[in-house]
């Protein structure tokens, strides 16, 4: 009887150690949000490696529009026009008829594309390592108030260590990597198979009303699922750089952290996303003023030093909200591994220090 007692006395006492350590939104978004500011240069090399990343992507589509135009007779600015999803679908259509040609396009975007991906890998590697450094080193400053002495001691950035966590996580983050570009191959495939294949099928009359229908719910669907499989990444990410290095047993813990945090971390990826569209409504917005601008004479000239401006903030924020949703789930991460070595070591009754992962 009193064993059983004292069981129930260390459960309980686990219970109100979980319940005392889990955060709600608010602190855990506060939280994400200094360790991201303190530690800034993380945000701009994220900034300056994405960048990267564009133009390699925009080179290969750039030469290929400017072949079309000597070649084919097209207008240059009307292929340039749009998003790189745009004028990546322009050209392969007036390339359709060069098969030659066309795969030559594809094999070099599909090269940029695998580099930039490499680079940006690399790069995340030691994003990761530097905010779980912050995180382990850093009180509750989410609890205090923020000033620059509070917010200095999330700051664990250094070239030594971000280049030590590139190094270190590189083999299994691209191992993941390259299993992410495999979904998104296959989820890309079956979408595309399922609007061709159902147009062909559909015909005209009702049942092509009801396959549009169709279309359009799994034009939702898709996104919903790429969202997905981009937290999942992110949090396999996380976990990696925690100790799980294999695919295996970090996909383990996370569907475990997953199952135990699921209100928490849907509350996060919402307010994340809320923000994120926010964010680019506000830019889109700004960047239509000034475009009205741009075309007043002389006056447009002084606007393109504005746009830069605007371009370089709106990626630095973008950037910003990422770290700091980065930040948050570290936090919730850490939080549930604390619960749980906590949880076992009152159930064997063992040194819950001795369950704690080196940090």
């Amino acid at each position: 009887m009193s064993e059983e007692r004292s069981q129930e006395a260390a459960n309980h006492r686990i219970h109100g150690c979980y319940s005392d350590i889990e955060l709600d939104l608010k602190p855990l978004l506060k939280r994400g949000g200094l360790l991201a500011a303190a530690n800034w240069p993380v945000v701009a090399i994220q900034f300056a490696a994405q960048t990267t990343f564009q133009v390699l992507l925009a080179v290969p589509i750039i030469g290929a529009a400017i072949l079309v135009a000597v070649l084919l007779g097209g207008d240059l600015a009307n292929l340039l026009q749009g998003s790189m999803r745009e004028i990546f679908t322009t050209i392969t259509d007036a390339l359709m008829a060069h098969p030659v040609a066309l795969g030559a396009f594809l094999v070099a975007f599909f090269v940029a594309l695998f580099g930039g991906s490499v680079l940006m890998f690399l790069v995340k590697g030691g994003t990761v390592a530097v905010m779980l450094e912050a995180h382990d080193q850093t009180g509750d400053i989410e609890r205090r108030p923020i000033t620059l002495t509070n917010v200095s001691e999330a700051a664990a950035f250094s070239i030594r260590g971000y280049i030590s966590g590139c190094g270190r996580l590189f083999h299994p983050y691209l191992r993941l990597g390259i299993g992410l570009m495999l979904a998104y191959a296959i989820t890309a495939a079956a979408y595309l198979a399922f609007i061709v294949y159902g147009y062909q099928a559909a015909g005209n009359g009702v049942l092509f009303i009801g396959w549009t229908f169709l279309a359009a719910i799994a034009t939702v669907g898709l996104t919903i699922w790429i969202t997905a499989i981009n937290l999942v990444y992110l949090l396999l990410q996380i976990a990696m750089a925690a100790g799980h290095e294999t695919l295996g047993d970090a996909g383990r813990e996370v569907a475990r952290f997953v199952r135990a945090e699921l209100r928490e971390l849907s509350g996060i990826f919402f307010i994340v996303f809320a923000m994120l569209r926010a964010a680019w409504l506000a830019s889109f917005l700004a960047w239509s003023g000034v475009g009205l601008i741009a075309f007043v004479p002389l006056v447009g000239l002084a606007v393109f030093p504005l746009q830069l401006a605007a371009l370089l903030l709106r990626g630095l924020v973008f950037e910003y909200i990422g770290l700091t949703a980065m930040g948050a789930y570290v936090s919730l991460y850490r939080r549930y591994i604390e619960a749980d070595v906590e949880r076992i070591a009152a159930r064997g009754q063992v040194d819950a220090s001795s369950l704690r992962p080196a940090h």
